[in-house]
């Protein structure tokens, strides 16, 4: 199992920020949240990201710009990591689907290639919204 690392104020700050956001947020969306709370510079937000991206406690959604709370720390352990994205609602969610993986993992191994990291973007309309 996964330990979670001691977070600094800021790191604990942001993480709260994006564990109670109900889409993806950008770190300027973060910061604006966290003007009250003393943060005033982009940097301590995205000093705070890397660090929270690093321990998998947060995932950056690549073709949005954007960051969301990691909802399956134990699942993936870091393996690949892959998102449904709605289009319409900006609803996202994190899945793991072993299969998937596994044919990645088939595809690395057959042309001799090491992944370093592996995230999966769907986008198209959640349930609600289609």
């Amino acid at each position: 199992m996964h330990e979670t690392p001691a977070l600094t104020k800021n790191q604990s700050l942001v993480m709260s920020v994006l564990s109670e956001a109900k889409s993806p947020l950008s770190a300027y969306q973060i910061l604006d949240e966290l003007r009250p709370e003393g943060l005033r510079a982009p940097l301590q937000v995205y000093r705070a990201l890397d660090k929270l991206t690093e321990h998998k406690l947060v995932h950056r959604i690549e073709s949005l710009n954007a960051f969301v709370a990691c909802s399956h720390a134990a699942e993936h352990g870091g393996e690949m990591v892959a998102f449904a994205i709605c289009e319409a609602c900006g609803r996202v969610e994190e899945f793991c689907d072993p299969v998937l993986q596994s044919r990645l993992a088939a595809w690395s191994r057959e042309h001799d290639f090491i992944p370093t990291r592996t995230t999966l973007e769907i986008k198209g309309r959640c349930a609600a919204c289609h």
